[in-house]
């Protein structure tokens, strides 16, 4: 038996955002928002449907949304690229779906919250020991909380999530081990069958129930993460490495400063150069932190 990765945009849709996937979204952010208590009683899955085929395979993120049945939207997503402003883009995310909820002459009174819950494939937060965080509104003196806190941010960072089979205990933990770790199992380990709503998650994950067509599509769309990953690592080790060279050639006496920019343009360049053949321009640029134009020149050379 082998299962599909859920931290793959199509597997992922297919296990928590398709239109059988109900009680098992339920459970899901039970798990991971409420520690695991049945907050969640019911909710509807918002645009129920599998992500289309996409040329090029631009996107390594994914929402599903879903509206909770006091009206809360929660918006759920497994990024697996470290890309330049990502903290930023959650926060617009949520800050845009709080606000694209009036229509035209609605009273601010009609605003539910909103929970944005973002499961990442690296460490966001370097300082934090636990793999769970949440961000609300506080105040910064005594960290009252704002009384409309209408919008909090939850992130589970899987590289911190370090438990194996036997030491998981809570429902927490095994929904965790399931998207961190599915992908290289072989079974439904015996700890984990005993919860209805991940044995589920487990059959809609084997490979045995997708067609070949549906199977090709997920290895390509898996081998191009990879292919992103590599290269945005291999970029950025060669791209550091002679970016400081430049840095330290450049950087004496008088010209220590414009010798360190230099040597960080030119990293940038490096790492730019290596994600032409496997990103399109803007999201090279979204990585890198170089404007839309100096790639595209990059680009124009390649060529």
């Amino acid at each position: 038996m082998r299962f599909i990765n859920p931290k793959t945009d199509y597997a992922f849709k297919k296990i928590f955002g398709s239109a059988e996937s109900k009680d098992i979204l339920i459970s899901f952010l039970n798990a991971l928002i409420y520690d695991g208590n049945p907050t969640i009683e019911d909710l509807e899955i918002i645009n129920p449907n599998l992500p289309p085929k996409v040329e090029g395979l631009k996107d390594t993120y994914l929402d599903v949304k879903a509206k909770l049945k006091d009206g809360t939207l929660v918006i759920i997503e497994m990024q697996v690229l470290n890309v330049q402003s990502f903290g930023k883009r959650v926060l617009f995310n949520a800050a845009k779906t709080y606000a694209f909820q009036l229509q035209k002459g609605e009273g601010y009174r009609m605003l539910k919250p909103v929970i944005a819950l973002t499961l990442t494939d690296f460490e966001m937060f370097a300082n934090r020991h636990d793999f769970t965080s949440r961000f609300v509104y506080r105040e910064v003196s005594d960290g009252s909380v704002y009384p409309e806190n209408d919008i909090e941010l939850v992130f589970v960072e899987l590289p911190k999530f370090t438990k194996e089979l036997p030491q998981l205990e809570t429902i927490t933990d095994k929904w965790i081990y399931f998207i961190k770790s599915a992908r290289s199992l072989a079974s439904i380990p015996e700890n984990m069958d005993n919860i209805p709503e991940l044995q589920r998650a487990f059959e809609i994950a084997n490979q045995a129930n997708l067609t070949p067509t549906e199977l090709e599509d997920l290895e390509r769309r898996e081998m191009f993460i990879y292919d992103q990953q590599g290269a945005v690592a291999l970029g950025r080790e060669e791209g550091r490495e002679q970016g400081l060279q430049e840095g330290r050639q450049e950087g004496r006496l008088e010209g220590k400063k414009e010798g360190r920019l230099e040597g960080k343009k030119e990293e940038q360049r490096i790492i730019a150069e290596k994600l032409l053949t496997v990103l399109d321009d803007e999201a090279i640029a979204a990585t890198t932190g170089l404007s839309l134009e100096v790639v595209r020149e990059l680009r124009e050379k390649m060529n």
